[in-house]
């Protein structure tokens, strides 16, 4: 992994990140007591390429039978948290004061958004991440019931879909991502998906209008 720490002390700022990502370069910290922040670009990237998402049938029934409900950018503050919680999935984070301040500038922005899933009034999953021309930038999810972070993946790639999006960038390939059609791609071959992406303008809003339409 290629880390690329600027020397000098550059403001954290919203239009600073937009830039990062649009040139394949994204901020990470080393804990959430560190307040400084380094910049990566991977030499192998994870992506999840929209039509190759793996739902099976056990989580369609999962997705049936949870009761879950879903909703979009209604509690992002909540959803960093659930992401920044030491716990069984992690034992250190990388949300730090700076990743939570500038990234909740950018969702009152609408550049940042979030997948939530809900039993009633419990948060029990979700994700976060930047939309940008016609990329979404995954930035992290959590978990506190099972499938509930499955069922916000799900949720983000038909979301995505609907709205014309052609990239769904997921940083590195864990496990789990793999197990949903998560791939890792060389860095030259990011970029040059970037590149194209960046060119389409995605709509995140287009599935809302899409489930208001009568059958």
């Amino acid at each position: 992994m290629a880390r690329r720490q600027d020397p000098f002390d550059i403001e954290i700022t919203p239009e600073l990140i937009i830039r990062a990502y649009s040139a394949g370069i994204f901020p990470m910290s080393e804990d959430a007591e560190d307040e400084n922040l380094f910049w990566v670009s991977p030499e192998h990237r994870g992506i999840l390429p929209l039509d190759g998402f793996r739902l099976s049938t056990s989580l369609r029934k999962a997705i049936r039978k949870s009761g879950f409900t879903v909703r979009v950018d209604t509690d992002f503050a909540a959803i960093i948290d659930g992401c920044a919680t030491v716990g069984e999935d992690r034992d250190t984070t990388w949300i730090n004061r700076t990743i939570r301040q500038v990234y909740g500038e950018l969702f009152n922005r609408g550049v940042a958004h979030t997948v939530e899933v809900w039993d009633g009034t419990e948060l029990v999953g979700g994700l976060y991440g930047l939309a940008i021309g016609g990329a979404f930038f995954g930035e992290s999810m959590f978990h506190r019931r099972t499938n509930a972070s499955k069922i916000a993946m799900a949720h983000l790639v038909a979301r995505l879909n609907a709205g014309g999006f052609v990239l769904l960038d997921t940083q590195f390939l864990t496990d789990h991502l793999a197990s949903l059609g998560g791939i890792e791609i060389a860095r030259q071959d990011y970029e040059e998906r970037l590149a194209g992406a960046l060119l389409h303008q995605g709509d995140w809003h287009a599935f809302d209008r899409l489930a208001q339409q009568p059958d």
